[in-house]
């Protein structure tokens, strides 16, 4: 799939779930995008380059663990203008993990990097995770499950979200971008 630049946000301070002068173009929501674009885009703050940082060692600690194939969605207010919206700062970031092979040390996976509670706690990730091992009907059901979740606001309004590559090649970089920004204090 083509990776495609993160839109601005739509007057609703949402990414948009289409491209109002192409909607029926394949560069949508999920928007396919690079990690570090990700970190340049939404790391405009103290707090959300905290939880950028919390998101970069979540990724770590998968990657540890030998989880290094699939890709991850990204939501929440962490991904919509809240400062605007609601005159404060996201508190987290929404995340699901799609694994789309076994971990490559599954039985040595601590459990906790599963455990919603202790993502949000320990990485500001409310964390979540589609294994790999579903058969092709639950993998549909979980897909759609999430997009419906994720493609509407609790106003029931449209908006997109993105979708990053869980592989590791980036992170490094995406890493040094994030402590570039905290250094200008941006």
């Amino acid at each position: 799939m083509l990776r495609t630049i993160i839109p601005q946000w739509n007057e609703d301070g949402a990414l948009p779930p289409v491209d109002p002068f192409q909607p029926a173009s394949v560069l949508r929501s999920p928007y396919l995008v690079s990690l570090k674009d990700v970190v340049l885009r939404f790391s405009t703050s103290r707090e959300r380059r905290s939880i950028l940082r919390g998101l970069l060692r979540y990724r770590l600690a998968l990657h540890e663990a030998g989880c290094i194939c699939g890709f991850q969605w990204i939501d929440g207010s962490f991904a919509e203008h809240v400062e605007r919206l609601e005159d404060r700062c996201p508190n987290d970031v929404d995340v699901v993990t799609f694994l789309a092979a076994p971990c490559e040390r599954e039985d040595d996976i601590d459990p906790v990097l599963f455990d919603q509670a202790y993502l949000k706690k320990t990485f500001q990730v409310d964390g979540y995770y589609v294994e790999s091992g579903l058969s092709f009907d639950e993998l549909v059901q979980w897909t759609a499950y999430w997009y419906g979740l994720w493609s509407h606001r609790r106003s029931q309004e449209w908006k997109g979200f993105l979708q990053i590559d869980l592989d590791a090649e980036e992170d490094a970089e995406a890493l040094e971008l994030l402590n570039y920004a905290e250094e200008r204090g941006e």
